[in-house]
């Protein structure tokens, strides 16, 4: 009887509204290549678009640069994260991470330089001034690929985000800078020094702490998202193409750009 009644109380306590189970909250973070500012304009969309699919909130977090990314993404700080092959491939090998959804196609980098300077290749920036982003960002991991020789470099100037960079090279602070070839076409004035070798493009990736149907249900919202008002306009906010399937196969190796990395 005493048993009973205390079963009763359970269930009675579970359907008051002070007793109900609370929806967990998933973190979500993309690499800081834009501004925390910029970052959410482009991002929140989608942070909102997945929440709503799965019926749990998914909040967006930032960083300030690529040294803050580092060390809460190895602090298994984020639930959910839109990053480049490197990092990808760190979590699926180092930290149970899966990958759930990429982008297609590939993606690079490119070398640029102000439009009042004409350099046609990457040893006439030696003893220049060059905006990359901070380690370990893929802009510093291939930069240091370029000018592989210690005593015949540029000077690496870090910049939090390739806004950033940008801008400080649009403003003659820098003589270039090394940022995603999309972003580009968007300053008609730069000149092209040499474009990167393409690898995978960003893809998503869900921590171990994640349950595995929300996984699932997060891989299907991801691709399914030109279906949908609300993920039509995410895409819309981010700008790339609909998301389609992806395996760790794709990314496997790429963690290896990483050696040398503090902390890798």
């Amino acid at each position: 009887m005493v048993r009973a009644f205390g079963c009763l109380v359970a269930m009675l306590l579970a359907a008051a509204p002070g007793g109900a189970a609370r929806a967990e909250t998933y973190t979500f973070a993309v690499q800081p290549i834009l501004s925390p500012q910029h970052t959410r304009a482009v991002f929140e969309p989608l942070a909102d678009y997945l929440g709503e699919r799965i019926g749990e909130p998914v909040v967006l977090l930032t960083a300030v640069n690529f040294v803050a990314y580092w060390e809460m993404m190895k602090k298994g700080r984020y639930d959910l994260l839109l990053d480049a092959a490197h990092f990808t491939d760190f979590r699926i090998k180092r930290m149970g991470y899966r990958v759930l959804a990429r982008v297609p196609d590939t993606v690079s980098l490119t070398l640029v330089t102000g439009g009042d300077l004409l350099v046609f290749e990457p040893e006439e920036l030696i003893g220049r001034r060059l905006a990359t982003l901070g380690s370990p960002s893929m802009p510093a991991v291939r930069a240091n690929q370029l000018f592989p020789n210690p005593i015949r470099l540029p000077v690496m100037v870090d910049y939090a985000n390739s806004d950033a960079a940008i801008k400080a090279l649009l403003t003659g602070q820098v003589a270039s800078a090394l940022i995603p070839s999309p972003l580009v076409g968007n300053f008609p004035d730069l000149n092209t020094v040499l474009t990167t070798d393409p690898i995978p493009h960003i893809a998503m990736s869900a921590s171990p702490r994640v349950p595995a149907a929300v996984a699932e249900r997060i891989r299907a919202a991801l691709l399914d998202m030109e279906n949908s008002t609300a993920g039509r306009r995410a895409l819309d906010a981010i700008r790339l193409p609909p998301f389609v399937p992806a395996s760790a196969e794709t990314y496997d190796g790429y963690s290896r750009l990483l050696d040398g990395v503090w902390g890798y």
